[in-house]
């Protein structure tokens, strides 16, 4: 079974949970996922550092990324993600719609 980070844009938070549930359930990968803000509470400039070294840790304990590129669009944040990956050897799938 294969581990990958999902990375893509918090305002496709619905989306990536929908994409995660479908990747374990029907692909049988083991999914990664980004920390939600739970309850609408906005994290403090700490709590985004802790929240980036946890998700690029993540990276570095995966097999690869799994990119959402939902309408055309990923962010600045995704594409450093993208580049860590590609960087340290790891696989990167792109899923567009």
């Amino acid at each position: 079974m294969k581990t990958y980070t999902l990375c893509g844009s918090m305002r496709f938070e619905k989306e990536m949970k929908e994409i995660a549930y479908f990747l374990e359930t029907q692909k049988g990968y083991n999914i990664l996922q980004c920390i939600y803000v739970v309850g609408g509470n906005e994290p403090t400039s700490d709590e985004l550092q802790k929240l980036e070294l946890a998700h690029y840790h993540k990276i570095d304990i995966s097999d690869g990324i799994y990119v959402l590129n939902i309408g055309g669009y990923t962010g600045e944040s995704v594409r450093k993600e993208i580049e860590y990956a590609k960087l340290h050897g790891k696989e990167v799938i792109y899923h567009c719609n």
